[in-house]
């Protein structure tokens, strides 16, 4: 069944992947990127199928104004996929504030807005489905990623509240969270702190850590069969891992969590009063 599906951060990565697999397939896109040229010559190929947007996802009312021209474009809108973000490498201390108040920037707050803007087209429509591109990150935590955990630990706090606020108006939410990926997550997009000799010791040896191994990255277009699947089910996850490590890890760190919890139980019950 053709979809519309609109998509943030389309022009690179994930993002591109997955607009030319929806193009390709017969869904009609509308796609984003702070430059709207990049899409030149997927708009020359798919004619009134695609209609490239240029976005910046911090600009709120710029986030409803072009929300609502793809849904005035094409009539409706059924998906609507954030894919905008990008990454921050750095112990917690070598992050800076500019540098911290802009991913949030950018990882939560675009997220939120294009969210926001998208809803009451959904409710309106009594259909709908939000897809928030998170992370295994937004589980568990790596370190010198702390920064970014934060900000798909918020994407994860405020969508989890959304899927219950939403359901009875017929809206699905989902939460993809991919492991590392062969992507340019790490390139030219990211951005690093400022670095404190004191964390030398403990980046010489992240590569060997699990997650980070060199054998523990998917290949991106694998990804491709898993996202149509999933924008097509009547009745989406709330979340869905992207690989084979994210569900591994995750139920090896919860379980560690649970036995801590229950350690402190005795203490925690008591603090009840």
């Amino acid at each position: 069944m053709q979809k519309t599906i609109f998509i943030t951060g389309a022009s690179r990565g994930f993002g591109k992947l997955w607009t030319e697999a929806f193009l390709k397939r017969g869904d009609k896109v509308a796609a984003t990127s702070r430059n709207a040229d990049a899409f030149k010559d997927l708009a020359e190929q798919y004619g009134d199928q695609f209609l490239p947007l240029s976005l910046d996802i911090t600009d709120r009312k710029a986030v409803f104004e072009t929300v609502e021209k793809a849904k005035d474009h094409f009539g409706n809108l059924d998906v609507v996929i954030n894919n905008a973000g990008y990454g921050v490498f750095g112990a917690v201390e070598e992050v800076g504030e500019k540098v911290t108040k802009d991913v949030f920037e950018a990882n939560v707050f675009g997220t939120l807005w294009v969210t926001q803007a998208a809803l009451p087209i959904f409710r309106a429509q009594g259909s709908g489905h939000v897809i928030q591109l998170s992370s295994v990150l937004g589980i568990w935590s790596l370190p010198t990623l702390g920064i970014y955990n934060a900000t798909k630990f918020a994407v994860e706090g405020f969508s989890e509240a959304l899927a219950s606020e939403v359901k009875d108006f017929g809206i699905h939410v989902t939460m993809i969270e991919p492991n590392g990926y062969t992507t340019d997550f790490g390139g030219a997009s990211a951005v690093y702190g400022a670095s404190i000799p004191a964390y030398d010791q403990l980046k010489s040896t992240l590569g060997e850590m699990e997650g980070l191994l060199p054998e523990d990255y998917g290949k991106p277009e694998a990804t491709v069969p898993a996202i149509l699947k999933l924008i097509d089910s009547e009745n989406p996850p709330l979340r869905l891992f992207l690989g084979k490590l994210g569900l591994p890890k995750t139920e090896r760190v919860y379980a560690e969590k649970i036995q801590t919890w229950t350690d402190w139980k005795e203490v925690s019950e008591a603090a009840h009063g």
